[in-house]
């Protein structure tokens, strides 16, 4: 999956995790997809509270089970996935421009050349933003 292009089959493959994961329960508050020049890779960013309480292995694991539950296999791995927990910085600079509140099987946003509290995003699609409570 290392390539500089996101494609409709990295997008849909992130869907399909998102809706397994949201199915098993796992509270997600933001998802997207964030190109990172340096490798030069897109990675799938998970935030949730889970990370806070119980520490991103526990979400790496339920990642892992739902991602060996899904048929056909997605060509996302763990590691292409970065799960984090609500205080990220670049979650929470993302809450304050941003709000995506929706089911995982409507269309994202694309966010390209921004800068956000000194925070460039190059390139970003954004399946689900929730503005902390």
């Amino acid at each position: 999956m290392d390539k500089a292009t996101l494609v409709g089959i990295d997008i849909e493959g992130g869907t399909r995790l998102l809706r397994a994961l949201d199915e098993a329960d796992f509270d997600i508050h933001a998802a997207l997809w964030i190109y990172l020049p340096d490798p030069e890779e897109w990675r799938l960013m998970i935030a949730s509270p889970l990370v806070d309480q119980e520490g991103s292995k526990k979400a790496y694991t339920l990642i892992q089970s739902e991602l060996a539950r899904l048929t056909p296999p997605l060509e996302i791995s763990l590691r292409n996935i970065s799960a984090v927990g609500l205080e990220h910085r670049l979650i929470k600079a993302l809450q304050r421009m941003v709000q995506v509140h929706r089911d995982f099987d409507a269309k994202g946003a694309w966010i390209s050349n921004n800068s956000i509290n000194n925070i460039f995003i190059e390139a970003a699609y954004i399946y689900r933003m929730l503005r902390p409570q």
